[in-house]
């Protein structure tokens, strides 16, 4: 979701993801990219006003998904973009659902370089307002986050 090369053109920058759902295969053996739940880079702006909103409404209310979010955001002194692992797992999911989800969570990690923060989820409560990402990101130095004020 990172990698980025010096001499990207705009059609390059646009479909780079900016959020990712994974979740667990049919049989329960493999992880996957969820069809159809990611967020394109190009798309913020133009079809989706905010991002971290659609984000969240992405999230099953009723299982569990890992996610990779590119955080951009603004400190006090400087912009920056942070790559945010995040593992849903709301009150109402299966109790094998967690279990199979918080087992394989390192395994999913280790595929991924870059990422700068992790956030356990367990509820919309949680992750709904803004500012509680903002807290993993930076605490009371976050100014803004996706453009918005925390």
């Amino acid at each position: 979701m990172k990698v980025r090369k010096a001499q990207a053109n705009e059609d390059e920058k646009k479909k780079r993801k900016k959020a990712v759902l994974f979740c667990l295969s049919e049989d329960k053996k493999h992880i996957v990219l969820e069809a159809g739940k990611e967020i394109l880079t190009g798309d913020v702006g133009t079809t989706i006003a905010d991002p971290y909103l659609h984000f969240v409404k992405m999230l099953p209310a009723d299982d569990c998904r890992y996610a990779l979010y590119d955080a951009t955001y603004e400190t006090k002194e400087t912009k920056k973009e942070d790559l945010v692992f995040i593992f849903w797992a709301p009150e109402g999911a299966p109790l094998k659902s967690k279990m199979i989800y918080a087992s394989s969570k390192d395994a999913i990690k280790k595929k991924f370089t870059g990422i700068k923060h992790e956030w356990q989820v367990n509820g919309l409560e949680d992750i709904k307002d803004r500012r509680t990402l903002a807290e993993k990101l930076g605490g009371s130095s976050v100014v803004t986050l996706e453009g918005g004020p925390v």
